[in-house]
């Protein structure tokens, strides 16, 4: 199979590296500065084992290429709110022996998350949903950095809405190969949903620099407290922390790389890379859906979406409001809310 990383920034870049490091065929799309550094100098992957450049194909969309092979796996890399986007552009390329990318390709979602699914299965038949563990960083236009080590991430993998099939196997597989441990389960979203609660503090990192201290902790217990909440009351499963930390062990251990300072996770970055967006509307967005649909209020993280989105467009500094701050606003927002805002459940 060959492997078309649409996206290839942080989490797309490793993969596609690592993929390309295990022998398999790999082609980048990109825009940009960061387009043009690949095609000139290759992908540059900097790893615990040590840095390694990679002359990959690097493309701006599906034009270049042609038709599109039979056996061709298209990785979504990109963050959420550039997903309708990509969609769009690759769902109609044709693919060699007739029909399109949409109707015969399989579409692997690689993004925080559970939106980006739902938005693909709008479009396309194949669609795979990944539970993410990877830590990864943009360092500069062709440089991408993963300090995990032994494993560079854990990727849970299967269908969506739910199911395993053989191209999942086969994927799995090529990951397994490319230091990544890929499980095939029947119910992703299960780890999805999981992944979720814990991705509610990305704004709190991205606004503020921490997520560790004491009174970060303490705020995102409470934002996390009304993200659970919601899925409760939405009937949603997802794996307990036991699970996880079982899952993980100590596989994927972060060792410090030279010439790489990781300042914070996928939010955070795309503060400080000032790109004007940020994925908080599918993060601390979901839960303010579920619970408007559901009748659980969520000042928290409203407040945190709300502030999260200002900061991007008005492109301020990452880590840039003191937490003493936030935890002002997370206060009053907690207070500005009747308990019965909502009314009786089903009112």
């Amino acid at each position: 199979m060959r492997y078309i990383i649409i996206g290839a920034g942080a989490v797309g870049g490793t993969v596609g590296g690592r993929l390309a490091q295990a022998g398999r065929e790999v082609v980048l799309v990109a825009r940009g500065k960061h387009l043009a550094a690949l095609a000139e100098h290759g992908l540059r992957l900097r790893v615990p084992e040590g840095e390694s450049t990679h002359r990959l194909p690097a493309v701006d969309g599906p034009g270049p290429l042609g038709e599109l092979r039979a056996d061709d796996v298209l990785v979504l890399a990109v963050k959420t709110q550039d997903v309708v986007a990509a969609l769009e552009t690759w769902a109609g390329a044709p693919v060699a022996g007739g029909g399109t990318a949409a109707e015969r390709l399989p579409l692997v979602c690689l993004q925080n998350g559970v939106e980006s699914g739902r938005l693909a299965l709008r479009r396309f038949r194949h669609v795979y949903g990944v539970c993410v563990w990877l830590p990864s960083t943009f360092v500069e236009p062709g440089v991408v950095s993963a300090p995990g080590r032994p494993l560079t991430g854990i990727l849970h993998l299967g269908r969506l809405p739910h199911g395993t099939d053989d191209t999942a196997h086969r994927i799995a597989a090529d990951l397994a190969d490319a230091h990544f441990e890929a499980p095939v389960v029947p119910d992703v979203a299960r780890w999805q949903y999981a992944k979720l609660l814990a991705n509610l503090s990305n704004a709190i990192e991205a606004l503020t620099g921490t997520r560790d201290t004491e009174a970060a902790l303490a705020l995102y217990a409470r934002v996390r407290a009304e993200g659970e909440a919601v899925l409760d009351a939405a009937g949603i499963a997802r794996t307990s922390q036991d699970e996880q930390v079982a899952a993980r062990g100590d596989k994927v251990t972060l060792v410090p790389l030279d010439g790489v300072t990781r300042g914070g996770g996928s939010s955070w970055q795309s503060l400080a890379r000032g790109t004007g967006t940020i994925e908080a509307d599918y993060l601390n967005g979901e839960i303010a859906l579920l619970g408007r649909l559901h009748g659980v209020p969520t000042p928290l993280n409203e407040l945190l979406q709300r502030l999260a989105g200002r900061f991007a467009r008005e492109r301020r500094g990452a880590g840039s409001m003191p937490l003493a701050e936030l935890v002002r606003l997370a206060d009053a927002a907690g207070r500005s809310v009747p308990a019965d805002v909502f009314g009786p459940r089903g009112s």
